[in-house]
């Protein structure tokens, strides 16, 4: 058999024909579900300045949070907070019921333990020297 291998054109990334491939494939397992959703929010102060922001998606009923990020002149206003706020209420109007990420130890694990998450894992020396926390929560809807 003689297979080759390249690197996807933007065109054939764009067009999602490999992740379908596998979404086909998982449903034979887990039942239809939706397409991975974004949850993308940027934080500015008043002269326009990315003070904070967030990147996350749903997949396969989770928030996977990827980044969370606030300047560090704008921790301990309660900023990160309101982030990880309306990215759970985004998340669970996408159909997560539960929420993943990962911290290095000199981020922010006791920021995330005070929202509700718990350690499920960790890798050591995943940076030389420091460990990954993956942490989650599950994700309850505010009474209307």
């Amino acid at each position: 058999m003689n297979i080759t291998f390249s690197t996807p054109t933007d065109e054939e990334l764009r067009s999602g024909e490999l992740g379908r491939k596998l979404r086909h494939f998982n449903y034979g397992f887990v039942g239809e579900y939706p397409e991975q959703q974004y949850v993308r929010t940027n934080a500015r102060d008043e002269s326009g300045r990315l003070v904070g922001g967030l990147r996350a998606y749903v997949f396969l009923y989770w928030l996977d949070i990827d980044v969370l990020f606030v300047e560090e002149d704008m921790r301990g206003t309660g900023l990160g907070s309101r982030l990880l706020a309306d990215a759970e209420r985004q998340g669970i109007a996408l159909g997560a019921k539960n929420a993943k990420l990962g911290t290095f130890e000199w981020q922010a694990r006791g920021f995330y333990l005070k929202h509700g998450y718990e350690d499920y894992a960790r890798i050591d020396d995943y940076a030389p020297g420091y460990y990954l926390q993956l942490m989650r929560k599950r994700l309850v809807a505010a009474p209307a």
